[in-house]
C-alpha cells in the first residue's frame, strides 16, 4: 500500500492580510516540494467539501452558521485579531476539513496505509464554538469523529507536535474517555494552555511541555518517555497527527530548535504504534510551520516518513 496526499487549489484562495504570517504561500511551498521525484509514487487526491453533518460532530450548528456567514464578499474580515477570512475561505474551510475525512475513509478502505493532508487554514486552535490562532474549523477532531461515526471506531487518538498547544482539540477531547490528545509544544507560549497538569477526564490528555531553546534531545525525550508510552497504552484503533512545523529552529514564531530528522523520527515512532495498535492507520493534517524553507523540508521529511512506513 501506499501514501495518499489530500489537497485543493481553493485552500491556496483563503487569503489574510499583507504581513501575515499564515499565508498561501506555506501551502504553495509544501506543494512544490511534495512534486519532488521522490514523491512520484503518493497517491495524490482531491479533497472534498466537509458536509454539514460532518462540521457538526464537532462545531455547533448556529457556530457553523456564523462563520460561514462572516466570509466577506470583498476584503478581509475577522473573527478574532489573528483570525481573518477573504471570499475564498469559506471554500477553503470546507476543503480543508473534508480533507481529513476523505483521509480516513481511504485509509479505512485499505486502499491506502495513511495520508498527509496539505491544506489550509489550519484547524487545531479552534474551540467547538471559537475561532482563534488562524483557526476556524477543527480539521483533525472533524476527522477523528467522523472516524468513529461512518466506521465504528471507538478509540481515535490525535498527537500534535506543532510548536503551539492544540487548545481547542485538547477542548473537545477532555471530557470523553475513548478520545486522547497528546501534544508536545513550547512554554511559554501561544496559547497558554497545555500544562502537564491538564489530563482530561480519564488521563486521556498528555502535554509535554518544552521550555524555549529546547531542540532534538528535548523533544525526543518528550515523545519517549511521556507522549509516545501514553498513546501506545491508550490502544488505538486510529491515528491521526497535527503536523506543524513551527518548532523548527528557523520559525520566527517561536523558540524551539528542531531539524528536519526530528519530524522523520517521531512520524516513524508514531507509525510503529499505528503498525503495532491499528493495522498502520494514520492521517496527518498540516497545521503550523511559518519560514517556508523551514517548512517544505521538514513537511518532506514527515512525508517520506509515512510513505516509508
Amino acid at each position: 500500500m501506499t501514501t495518499a496526499l489530500f489537497t485543493h487549489s481553493a485552500c491556496l484562495y483563503h487569503e489574510t492580510p499583507p504581513g501575515h504570517p499564515e499565508s498561501s504561500d506555506r501551502l504553495r511551498a509544501v506543494l512544490h516540494a511534495l512534486e519532488d521525484e521522490a514523491f512520484q509514487y503518493l497517491a495524490r487526491e482531491e479533497a472534498p467539501p466537509a458536509a454539514r453533518e460532518e462540521l457538526s460532530r464537532v462545531h455547533p450548528a448556529y457556530y457553523v452558521d456564523a462563520v460561514m456567514k462572516a466570509v466577506p464578499e470583498t476584503g478581509y474580515g475577522s473573527l478574532d485579531p489573528d483570525t481573518h477570512l477573504s471570499p475564498g475561505s469559506g471554500e477553503a474551510m470546507l476543503r480543508a476539513a473534508g480533507a481529513v475525512v476523505a483521509a480516513v475513509d481511504r485509509v479505512m478502505s485499505g486502499k491506502v496505509q495513511n495520508a498527509f493532508c496539505a491544506v489550509r487554514p489550519p484547524g487545531h486552535h479552534a474551540e467547538p464554538t471559537r475561532a482563534m490562532g488562524f483557526c476556524m474549523f477543527n480539521n483533525v477532531a472533524i476527522g477523528a469523529l467522523h472516524a468513529r461515526a461512518r466506521h465504528g471506531l471507538k478509540r481515535i487518538a490525535v498527537v500534535d507536535f506543532d510548536v503551539h498547544h492544540g487548545n481547542g482539540t485538547q477542548a473537545m477531547f477532555e471530557e470523553d474517555p475513548e478520545l486522547f490528545y497528546a501534544s508536545s509544544h513550547q512554554m511559554p507560549l501561544y496559547p497558554g494552555t497545555g500544562r502537564p497538569q491538564e489530563r482530561g477526564r480519564a488521563n486521556n490528555i498528555v502535554n509535554a511541555s518544552l521550555d524555549p531553546g529546547d531542540g532534538s534531545h528535548e523533544f525526543r525525550q518528550a515523545w519517549d518517555n511521556t507522549v509516545l508510552p501514553a498513546l501506545d497504552a491508550f490502544n488505538p484503533d486510529f491515528i491521526l497527527i497535527s503536523a506543524g512545523f513551527d518548532a523548527h529552529r528557523r520559525d520566527p514564531l517561536a523558540n524551539l530548535n528542531l531539524v528536519e530528522a526530528d519530524y522523520a523520527w517521531v512520524t516513524e515512532k508514531l507509525c510503529a504504534i499505528a503498525k503495532a495498535k491499528c493495522a498502520g492507520r494514520v492521517v496527518s493534517t498540516l497545521e503550523g510551520g511559518y519560514d517556508l524553507k523551514a517548512l517544505a523540508d521538514s513537511a518532506s521529511a514527515h512525508v517520506k516518513a509515512l510513505m516509508a512506513a
